[in-house]
Formats: C-alpha cells, structure tokens, sequence
C-alpha cells in the first residue's frame, strides 16, 4: 500500500514537472517571438532614420503610429475597423452555413456529389479576384457587394473540406447505425457531424482569413468605407504610412479572429 502510494506521488511530481516545463518551454517561443518584433521594428526605425531606405515609400514604426493617432482622433479609423471586420464576420458566418449545407447535401447524395464536384473544383480554382468587377455590375457598389466577394472566396473550398471530411468518418460506425436500424439522418446526426469537429473546426480558421481577403479585395473595387478603401486612397495620394497602418491593422484583426476560433477549438476538444 505505501509503495503504491509512493509509485503515485512520483507519478504526480513527474506530470508536474512535465506541465512546468512545458509551460517555460511556451513562455520561451512567446518572448523570443516578441523579441524578434521588436528587433524589426528597431532596424526599420534605424533604416528610416539612417536614410538606408526611403522613408516616404517604406515609410517607418514612428510614422505609422503617427499616422494612426491621426486617423483615431478624426473618428474615422473606427469607423473604418468595424465596417472591415463586420463584413468579414458576415462573409465568415454565411460560408460556414452554406458550406455545411451544401457539403451535407452531397453527402446525402452520392449521384448529386459526382455531378457537382467537377464544377466545385474549377469553381474554387477560379481567381475571385476576376469575379469582382462582375459583382459590382450585378449588385452596384456597397457592402453587399463586398460581402459576397468575401463569400466567393472561400465557399467552394469550405465545401469541398467538408464534404472530405464527411466522407473520411469510420465508415464501420455508420454500418453499425444501420445496423441497429437508424437512418442516414440518424448516421449523420450522431456519427458523421461528431467526428467531422475537427475537420469542422479546422476549415473554419481557415475561412475567416479567406473572408477577410474576399471582403478587402472587394473594398479595393467597390467601397468608399474600410481598411481595403484606406489602402488605395493612400496608395493613390502616395501617403505610404497609411497604407501600412491599414496592413498593420488587418494583421492584427486576422490575428485576433485567428486566436478566437482557436479558442473555441481548444474549448470544444474538452467538452466533447
């Protein structure tokens, strides 16, 4: 009993020990992450100052935070921030519908599945980017156009993702359903969406940058409101250091809707 009881307190002081390590070893990745940062934004500040690079193209840290103190006291960068990342959480919350629709369709139907998947693939190997001038002559200029600019994007190959990972669950489990005497509804609904999670998951992270791309590239052609809009009027007014606070920002907002699904990823992986 009391060698047991000492078999399970080394146990416990080894997993201990494991978590510490692995946490410092993640505190490591983080600070040598944040070092780098700060080593590149030193350099370019220094190459800007040091007149190594042309500061009125490549512009510089000092600038762009000028650049974004300006914008923020005029009220207009908000404005611009939330108008971006509404149309994107749009375009994202519409392709992950319409994808699982779509991708449940065809697994409902194979004969519908072999039909489609030819015009899916050309579709989703299409550039959107040549689509664009065409949602503006059907829809006109505004946000709705940018938002099915950013659903174009990403919907033919969220649907393709799905659909694979629908057809990759254990066929043997799906077997035993029908066994038991379920329907392919009662397969799907209790076999094949549980085990499609983290394929679910997975095309979701990726779908919110295509989003975010599809809806910039559609304030580059059709919108006077947006991170994408203040990137060509800087580019055309040859203001650089907006065109870099605007890129700067979309980075961080990709970054941040990144961590958040991410978050419910690791939240899901617990709870079921």
């Amino acid at each position: 009993m009391k060698k047991n009881k000492t078999q399970a307190a080394a146990e416990l002081s080894r997993q201990e020990a494991y978590v510490k390590s692995h946490r410092q070893y993640k505190r490591r990745i983080s600070s040598v992450r944040v070092i780098i940062f700060i080593l590149f934004l030193m350099l370019w500040q220094f190459s800007s100052s040091a007149k190594l690079i042309d500061s009125f193209f490549f512009s510089s840290p000092l600038k762009v935070v000028l650049c974004f103190w300006e914008l923020l006291t005029e009220k207009a960068l908000l404005q611009h921030i939330g108008i971006t990342l509404f149309e994107t959480l749009t375009s994202f919350l519409l392709v992950f519908l319409v994808g699982m629709a779509a991708a449940t369709l065809l697994w409902y139907s194979s004969g519908f599945s072999e039909i489609a998947e030819p015009y899916l693939v050309v579709l989703n190997s299409l550039p959107k980017s040549a689509l664009a001038p065409l949602f503006i002559v059907w829809l006109g200029t505004g946000a709705k156009t940018i938002i099915v600019a950013g659903i174009s994007v990403a919907v033919f190959g969220s649907i393709i993702s799905l659909y694979t990972g629908f057809m990759q669950v254990d066929p043997e489990k799906i077997t035993l359903i029908y066994t038991l005497g379920g329907k392919k509804r009662d397969a799907f609904r209790k076999v094949v969406l549980p085990g499609s999670v983290p394929i679910i998951l997975s095309t979701m992270k990726v779908n919110i940058g295509l989003a975010l791309v599809g809806v910039v590239i559609g304030e580059f052609l059709a919108a006077r409101r947006g991170l994408g809009y203040l990137i060509i009027y800087g580019s055309q007014v040859f203001q650089m250091h907006m065109v870099i606070t605007s890129i700067i920002l979309l980075c961080i907002i990709a970054m941040g809707l990144y961590l958040l699904l991410q978050q419910i990823e690791h939240y899901c992986a617990k709870h079921f």
